[in-house]
């Protein structure tokens, strides 16, 4: 099996996945699964594609992220997983990455600042003398 592209986007993460046959080794930026995301929940989080079709342990991933916090990267990897699964085998993998929602985008952006007030939508608090 030859290796299978991807790309995750969430929030300001973008996340390029590269999906080879092997024993489940991942690695983000060059480092170790474990050694990149310290929390539990944010490897729960890039291992559930794996889950929700049984690959555990089947695929190597290496994976460059770029931008964004930690969770956002998380999941933008996690929908570079789902879309590289689905590439990988249609019939098999697609139903049930969709049921579970992974091969939606999440379009959820920061809204900008605008000039004149303190945050996005905050004003400056009005003083009527």
């Amino acid at each position: 099996m030859e290796q299978t592209h991807a790309l995750g986007r969430r929030k300001a993460a973008v996340a390029r996945v590269y999906l080879t046959a092997g024993k489940g080794n991942v690695s983000v930026n060059g480092r170790d699964l474990e050694n990149y995301f310290a929390l539990e929940s944010l490897r729960y989080i890039v291992n559930q594609p794996f889950e929700v079709t049984g690959t555990l342990g089947q695929f190597d991933v290496k994976i460059t992220v770029v931008g964004g916090g930690i969770k956002g990267q998380a999941e933008a990897i996690r929908l570079g997983i789902a879309r590289a699964l689905s590439e990988l085998d249609r019939e098999a993998y697609r139903s049930a990455l969709k049921a579970a929602g992974f091969l939606t985008r999440d379009a959820r952006e920061v809204e900008r600042k605008k000039p004149g007030q303190p945050g996005a939508r905050r004003r400056f608090q009005f003083s009527k003398r």
